[in-house]
């Protein structure tokens, strides 16, 4: 069962990679985000990979809790925010959100006491590691949830706004596969809370598989298309009398 993490590591990695020369090539700030996003991804899933092969310690739960289950789609959410509001105010405000909930969720899970019981468990549940009501177990409904919202009703939006033009036919599929790929990732957190190691992790595969997908069709070059050549007649030489 541990391979199957495994893949999820090493797309999300490869996607981490692809997204980070994006950046240094363009120097956009969407792009440092979701490579930093993909960066979790990858660490949250080896994090995973790790604890379902030789079981979980609390090290290892901390870090895929923070970057798997909190801080990664917040990432995602603030470069798509980057993304569709393209003022400098709007950039430092989002990189002071960001800055401000990982300091956050660092500190609360460093402060968790998590029990030794509930990560035994192949898959531990959050809310028996570290308690039904404590601040880390309820650090997903703080910071993930609504950072989910706003990444799907940004690539909604953005996706909207590229409708009916067909140079950017590759972009709008990919915007809505990477918006497919984040629920589908998120619909993993419903098998996560109930223990179900297959389901989470099909979903965590298959999610960023279609991520990955629709940034590699977004990426495409766009073509504009040619207009159509004009030909103008020769003027016909007038009748003489």
């Amino acid at each position: 069962m541990w391979l199957i993490p495994l893949v999820a590591t090493v797309v999300a990695g490869v996607f981490a990679v692809m997204l980070a020369r994006q950046f240094i090539a363009r120097h956009g700030q969407a792009q440092l985000l979701w490579a930093i996003a993909m960066a979790m991804f990858a660490i949250a899933s080896a994090a995973a990979t790790i604890g379902v092969a030789s079981g979980w310690t609390t090290r290892l739960y901390g870090i895929y809790w923070a970057l798997g289950a909190v801080l990664n789609v917040a990432f995602l959410a603030g470069g798509e925010m980057v993304l569709l509001f393209r003022t400098p105010w709007v950039r430092w405000a989002v990189w002071l959100v960001l800055v401000f909930a990982t300091a956050y969720t660092f500190a609360v899970i460093a402060g968790a006491e998590m029990s030794a019981a509930a990560l035994a468990e192949e898959l531990p549940r959050g809310i028996e590691v570290f308690g039904r009501g404590t601040a880390a177990h309820g650090l997903a409904p703080q910071v993930a949830y609504p950072a989910f919202a706003i990444l799907v009703l940004g690539t909604i939006w953005s996706a909207w706004k590229m409708r009916g033009r067909p140079e950017l036919r590759d972009r709008f599929i990919g915007t809505l596969l990477i918006a497919l790929g984040a629920t589908v990732v998120a619909a993993g957190a419903a098998f996560a809370a109930t223990g179900v190691l297959a389901g989470f992790i099909g979903t965590l595969v298959a999610g960023i598989c279609l991520m990955f997908w629709g940034f590699l069709r977004a990426s495409r070059p766009v073509v504009v298309p040619e207009a159509a050549p004009v030909i103008v007649e020769p003027a016909q030489p007038e009748p003489t009398a």
